[in-house]
């Protein structure tokens, strides 16, 4: 079935490039994009058409690395860094996941919130819990949102008895967890909850998993200066963290790797070589003080940088208030190198934010044709009035940085309207 959506459309083919096609037509046949238009085709005229009006249509948000059991504790602890906000907060509120019912509550109010706020794909943590994660898996695909989700591997340094598993109950859960993920579209992704949480026994049975299986595999990587000195510790044969992953078959092409503050030449040259992909978390970083990471450096070197806004650590859900933090902290970076690294702008920050998230999932560049629609509806007409005029593009800015739930008046994931307000 043909339907054409009429608005101001806004992509980004490119870092640092927007589409901009103003009033313009986007044809979507059965939900996939066949192409985006300033004047409609003659062989659509007879297409339906939903007119938004003077409405922003933008491409939808991937979210790429977010902690689910972490959503009730959005803006506690921050005051701690990493590793003693995981032993105070983030392991006991883990650990109430045991419960399922107590999981359908709290995973059903976080998908609510994704899809309102325009994420619709997420590389998703779970708990260690297999029942718990289903429920994750089914909310997800309920509200809309789309991706991956895995269910968190730790059989040591968490806190046995509530949230550590042994060796072989690891593997195992995961191995029926696997058996039972039939979605449609949230699928399995293996998550080593990072090299301290994760006895080489254990990690080495995931590496062979994502071989046989081939399965993705999440995790994070050099955060914080006192998680790597750990690493070392554990893993006196590594030179660096990567490699704590690479010996054990988890390092490959579309691992996800979070925050990557600290990674040196060497394991950023690692990473651009193998197509790994790294999340940029950066209301995260500064939260936990870990750190601000050289982004502009990563991007120029090749490596493939995403953004992820790390709930709980970080404390915003909505992508579009992610892609502002990482801005600022682009301009902390720029500051603290005395000008010597540029800043993130707005087109690049949009980019990483949506469609270098999207290419994860297999997606092209901005609305590419092919493509199921990913898009949100934005209305900015409350936004405060200016005293001329305002082109598409400073329109999107404001929006990036002054929209809320609120303004997103209808959700397209996955080629379907999944949130629709007029």
């Amino acid at each position: 079935m043909l339907e054409i959506l009429r608005g101001n459309l806004v992509s980004a083919p490119r870092l640092g490039a927007l589409d901009v096609a103003e009033r313009g037509y986007l044809v979507l046949e059965d939900g996939v994009i066949r192409g985006v238009f300033d004047k409609l085709p003659a062989q659509y005229a007879v297409a339906p058409v939903t007119d938004y009006g003077d409405a922003l249509i933008l491409q939808s948000f991937a979210d790429m690395h977010l902690h689910a059991p972490q959503y009730p504790m959005l803006g506690m602890g921050m005051d701690l860094p990493l590793l003693d906000w995981l032993n105070t907060y983030a392991f006991p509120t883990e650990a109430q996941f045991a419960d399922p019912d107590y999981a359908r509550v709290v995973y059903r109010a976080l998908a609510e919130d994704l899809i309102a706020n325009g994420t619709t794909r997420v590389c998703m943590f779970s708990s260690l819990h297999t029942e718990a994660t289903w429920v994750l898996m089914e909310e997800l695909e309920r509200s809309g949102v789309t991706g991956y989700v895995g269910k968190v591997n730790m059989d040591r340094n968490g806190a046995p008895g509530s949230l550590q598993e042994s060796t072989d109950e690891s593997v195992r859960e995961t191995i029926r967890w696997l058996e039972g993920c039939r979605f449609d579209r949230v699928k399995p992704i293996l998550t080593p909850r990072f090299t301290p949480s994760c006895s080489d026994e254990l990690m080495a049975a995931l590496g062979r998993l994502a071989a046989e299986r081939g399965l993705y595999v999440q995790s994070h990587l050099s955060e914080n200066v006192r998680e790597m000195e750990w690493v070392r510790q554990l893993h006196p044969d590594c030179r660096r963290y990567w490699e704590t992953y690479d010996k054990f078959g988890l390092w490959k092409d579309h691992t996800v790797m979070a925050h990557c503050v600290h990674s040196d030449e060497v394991e950023r040259r690692a990473m651009h070589r193998a197509g790994v992909a790294a999340v940029h978390c950066p209301a995260s970083n500064v939260n936990i003080c870990s750190g601000v990471c050289p982004v502009r450096r990563m991007l120029r070197e090749g490596v493939w940088v995403t953004l992820g806004s790390d709930i709980a650590g970080g404390d915003q859900l909505p992508m579009y208030q992610v892609i502002t933090a990482a801005i600022r902290a682009s301009k902390d970076r720029h500051i603290m190198d005395n000008g010597s690294t540029e800043f993130l702008t707005v087109e690049e920050a949009y980019y990483l934010g949506t469609t270098s998230g999207h290419r994860y999932f297999g997606a092209g560049e901005g609305f590419a044709a092919g493509d199921r629609l990913h898009a949100i509806v934005v209305d900015d007409s409350n936004f405060p009035r200016s005293g001329r005029p305002l082109s598409v593009t400073e329109r999107f800015e404001r929006a990036l940085y002054l929209m809320g739930a609120k303004n997103i008046v209808a959700v397209w994931s996955d080629g379907r309207c999944v949130v629709k307000k007029r």
